[in-house]
């Protein structure tokens, strides 16, 4: 522990290690905050009707708020480089109270879709959360640490659409938004609690950071490799989860709502990522996104049997959430295991290069849907898999460094 004390629990220096409240304050971080990015989603309907809004409205409010986190993760999570990251959390923390309070206020779409962008760009704090976690945790238990949080964001996710809808649907659309608010400012009391204070050993300036990023992806060979096996996991996972409703649709007849029922079975990935961080501190994190990516691959294997029923469909998500999130806390590992004093800005490349796997993972789906049918899906799928294997073939950049 550094000597040095002040308001709330005392600074601890990188590698001291984390106690459980702070590791399990860290994880519940991560999935109550990232879950102010999946509130709107299922209100969509009752915001439609209050605001008289269209479909397509609608569509453009809830990209806003992807388009908020896009920014924010460009232009905040760096910042985790240069400031105090306790502090840092505390304030995002307060700005999206606020924008979350100006939601369940808007009176028009316009403004509804201007307060989702702050949103966005404010809910980033799970990106400061998982940096820190590696910063402070002992070197021989970085990976079970970013597993658990990683964990606690995978369920945030989860279970934010699930939360939003029976609320809303109780207390109506703007009760969600003002009650996130009062999450938000629970959760900064409890973090001021528990959390030691973490400052940089070498702050950079604004400017300096965000200039040091093409250096960062110029002489990071891990950073590029990790970055691309979770950006084409990712991408599958997307392409799959695009098109679900239409093939529950036209096969099953089912609709939307179970397409969301689906995403329970997404509990195994969470649990999957903490255990898969354990051994990222004992096994190559290398060797475990090349098993990660062989689940994912596997997963379509079972979504392209002509026949399978919905257990069959049960069984290829639940494959295909573990696989993914194998992979994607595997490469988070690798990732944070290089430079210290840039975690905050590797973190914020691999996460910007993630989602827009992601994206691109979306548009081949549905490309792949409206030219071929669900055989397509599952090929486009199965491509991305197997180019992260072939990738996986290549000498370990590790060896060379």
């Amino acid at each position: 522990m550094v000597a040095r004390r002040g308001r709330g629990v005392s600074e601890t220096a990188e590698g001291q290690g984390l106690g459980p409240v702070q590791l399990g304050a860290l994880a519940v971080t991560a999935g109550v905050s990232v879950a102010n990015l999946y509130y709107l989603q299922p209100l969509l309907a009752l915001v439609g009707r209050d605001l008289g809004a269209s479909l397509r409205e609608l569509g453009l409010v809830s990209m806003l708020t992807q388009l908020g986190y896009a920014a924010g993760l460009f232009l905040f999570v760096p910042l985790g480089d240069s400031l105090e990251r306790r502090r840092l959390m505390l304030v995002l923390l307060g700005a999206v109270t606020l924008a979350l309070l100006l939601c369940g206020a808007a009176r028009s779409v316009p403004l509804l879709g201007g307060a989702s962008f702050l949103v966005g760009c404010t809910t980033v704090v799970p990106q400061i959360a998982v940096p820190l976690a590696a910063h402070l945790a002992r070197p021989d238990e970085r990976g079970r640490v970013v597993g658990t949080v990683m964990g606690g964001l995978l369920i945030g996710i989860l279970l934010a659409r699930t939360a939003s809808g029976v609320l809303g649907a109780h207390l109506g659309w703007r009760a969600v938004y003002v009650v996130a608010a009062g999450v938000m400012v629970l959760l900064a009391l409890a973090l001021r609690s528990v959390l030691p204070r973490s400052r940089p050993a070498d702050p950079v300036r604004y400017a300096d950071l965000l200039a040091s990023l093409p250096a960062l992806v110029r002489e990071e060979p891990i950073l590029r490799e990790a970055a691309a096996l979770g950006a084409l996991g990712f991408g599958a996972f997307s392409a799959f989860w695009t098109t679900l409703v239409f093939l529950l649709e036209s096969r099953f007849h089912l609709g939307s709502q179970a397409a969301g029922l689906f995403g329970l079975v997404g509990v195994a990935g969470a649990l999957g990522a903490a255990a898969t961080g354990r051994f990222a501190d004992r096994v190559s994190p290398r060797r475990i996104a090349a098993v990660g990516l062989s689940i994912t691959l596997a997963a379509f294997g079972v979504f392209a049997v002509p026949a399978f029923a919905l257990p069959g469909l049960v069984v290829g998500v639940l494959l295909l959430d573990l696989g993914v999130q194998v992979n994607h806390v595997a490469n988070l590992s690798r990732v944070h295991g290089l430079r210290s004093e840039a975690r905050s800005r590797l973190n914020m490349l691999y996460m910007v290069t993630y989602f827009a796997g992601g994206s691109a993972g979306t548009g081949l789906g549905a490309l792949a849907w409206a030219r071929f049918g669900w055989s397509g899906v599952c090929a486009a799928g199965g491509a991305l898999c197997l180019l992260g294997l072939a990738a996986l073939l290549r000498p370990d950049p590790a060896r060379a460094t």
